[in-house]
């Protein structure tokens, strides 16, 4: 089912997202479906989105969707970091379709998660991926691109 996409200003989306557990299990595929609906619908509509987090669809838990080639679903990552390199870009999100966000990232990112049959699994990303998936965990734990920018200047409305 496609749900609403809960927008920059909505308090829910600066909430610390918890944990999934074994009684969360019954609705897990239910929640996968969704993040899946909604990403392809705001790609219909925009014709963007890589990957959407289980908050932004008003579900408060540690749970991250990305369609990439394939599908690839992240239950209750760690994200760490191999060494202190990053760059500058500027970053957009589907809670703000029309604002992008000069912010600096690590280029490289090394996520640990479970994958849809609670197998341990990890990840290297670079480049795009790991900037997308940082992106994605700090929705996570609250924040958004904005509270990352760079400065007060760093804020670009693309309407």
């Amino acid at each position: 089912m496609v749900r609403e996409i809960l927008k920059l200003g909505n308090p829910q989306l600066y909430e610390i997202s918890k944990k999934i557990t074994e009684s969360d299990i019954d609705c897990l595929s239910g929640w996968i479906s969704d993040l899946h609906d909604t990403l392809m619908n705001y790609r219909k509509i925009y014709g963007a989105g890589r990957a959407v987090a289980a908050p932004q669809i008003g579900v408060q838990k540690r749970l991250l969707y990305m369609f990439i080639d394939k599908p690839y679903v992240f239950i209750n990552p760690v994200i760490s970091f191999p060494d202190n390199e990053k760059y500058m870009l500027m970053d957009d999100c589907m809670s703000f379709p029309v604002l992008s966000v000069k912010l600096e990232r690590y280029k490289r990112a090394d996520i640990a998660y479970l994958d849809v049959d609670f197998q341990p699994q990890q990840m290297h990303l670079e480049g795009d991926y790991s900037e997308l998936l940082q992106h994605e965990y700090d929705h996570l734990d609250g924040i958004l691109a904005t509270m990352r920018a760079v400065d007060n200047k760093s804020l670009i409305y693309d309407m």
